[in-house]
């Protein structure tokens, strides 16, 4: 077991790291301008760039929801990851509301290319999808042929993307993790062994006691180190503590 310095502080559900943070907005094709926050590690160093896609915003889904923002506050300092977050078409946060209005994830294919984009432009390295819930289904329906390394599913439902989704994905070769809650609402484990059926080379986690919102910080901790091991392993297992000398807002 590795020495822990005797005067640390455990990172906490509140705990905010160090990082060199951009508010950011950026057009899509259709002309609808997208309002985000762009997190990148104060080292220097980008291990792997994040670019997050919100749950559903008609059920209370947008930038900041409870991952994404945590993965926003920790993940830069703790494993040299980027992290960009933004608000989809019509969807408001503290950060603002961006253009436009929600389209049931048809329009939103020009937000995710806009958002792949915006971080190909700024020169961010090792870019990964990664939605949650309705993000799961932007992902599948139009992220496969981006200029991603792969994508990363948090509770899928499977509401919007079909087979010729999963087909695409599976022609790119790209890599798919999804975590499956093992209480999920929506996809249940042995429903999404049947979903994915399309996408033999998918990796499927089963998180057990889990469910879809992922509430609790073992299950954020759980999620934000499934999602390094894939991106930045080197960087895995992220640690759940930090000097005490360090700047941190808690």
């Amino acid at each position: 077991m590795a020495d822990i310095p005797g005067d640390v502080i455990d990172i906490r559900s509140s705990t905010v790291l160090p990082a060199v943070r951009e508010e950011i907005e950026f057009t899509t094709a259709d002309g609808v301008t997208l309002v985000g926050e762009l997190a990148l590690p104060a080292s220097g160093t980008i291990e792997a760039t994040l670019i997050t896609l919100h749950p559903l915003p008609t059920h209370g889904g947008y930038m900041d929801s409870h991952i994404f923002r945590k993965a926003a506050w920790r993940l830069p300092h703790l494993a040299d990851v980027a992290v960009l977050r933004f608000n989809t078409r019509g969807t408001s946060s503290p950060r603002g509301t961006s253009q436009g209005a929600f389209s049931e994830g048809i329009g939103e294919a020009e937000d995710v290319r806009a958002a792949v984009a915006f971080a190909a432009a700024r020169q961010l390295p090792n870019r990964w999808l990664v939605g949650w819930s309705f993000g799961t289904e932007l992902a599948l329906m139009h992220g496969a042929d981006l200029d991603v390394e792969g994508a990363i599913l948090l509770s899928p439902p499977m509401h919007r993307a079909g087979p010729d989704n999963l087909d695409m994905w599976h022609r790119t070769g790209k890599p798919v993790l999804a975590l499956i809650p093992e209480h999920d609402d929506f996809l249940p484990p042995a429903q999404a062994r049947e979903a994915f059926q399309l996408l033999p080379d998918m990796t499927m986690v089963v998180v057990p006691d889990a469910k879809h919102l992922w509430v609790g910080e073992k299950f954020v901790r759980i999620v934000l180190n499934e999602i390094v091991e894939r991106v930045a392993p080197s960087r895995a297992p992220i640690p759940t503590y930090i000097e005490s000398n360090k700047e941190v807002m808690s």
